[in-house]
């Protein structure tokens, strides 16, 4: 197998496994980590249509960001400089806490207080909620 095919195989499994990390409904934070930005916002304006894009200039850190209509959740997908996505963070109203712990007690296996592990494909992710004053704040991470 040739190094470009070999390539394009992993961004097929990668694909494909973030894919199947999706959990169907914008709000719960999709696992959406090894997607490249332009999958990420087509998946996005296909799914998400209650989510908009909003253009971002930050120096630091490379991210796409979406934002629902009554501006209660707040989407962050972090990128790397080749545009794959490394992590994403969900930001929301402190209301949606208690639902969010229950769904990740359903899908993840909890391995602490609000944290959880999602293994897929011999690969683990942290998902952590952590408690804001006027929010939550959900991250999907790979386990280093």
């Amino acid at each position: 197998m040739s190094l470009k095919s070999h390539s394009c195989w992993y961004a097929n499994l990668y694909a494909l496994f973030a894919i199947c990390l999706l959990t169907g409904i914008c709000a719960n934070g999709q696992n959406l980590i090894g997607y490249k930005g332009t999958e990420i916002r087509k998946y996005m304006d296909e799914n998400c249509r209650n989510m908009s894009s909003e253009k971002v200039v930050n120096n630091k850190f490379k991210y796409l960001k979406y934002a629902d209509n009554s501006d209660s959740k707040t989407l962050l997908f972090f990128i790397n400089n080749d545009s794959i996505c490394k992590s994403v963070r969900l930001i929301c109203n402190n209301i949606v806490k208690e639902e969010k712990m229950k769904e990740f007690d359903k899908i993840y296996k909890r391995s602490g207080e609000n944290r959880w592990i999602d293994s897929r494909n011999g690969i683990n992710y942290i998902v952590e909620l952590s408690n804001e004053k006027w929010s939550c704040v959900i991250t999907i991470k790979p386990e280093k």
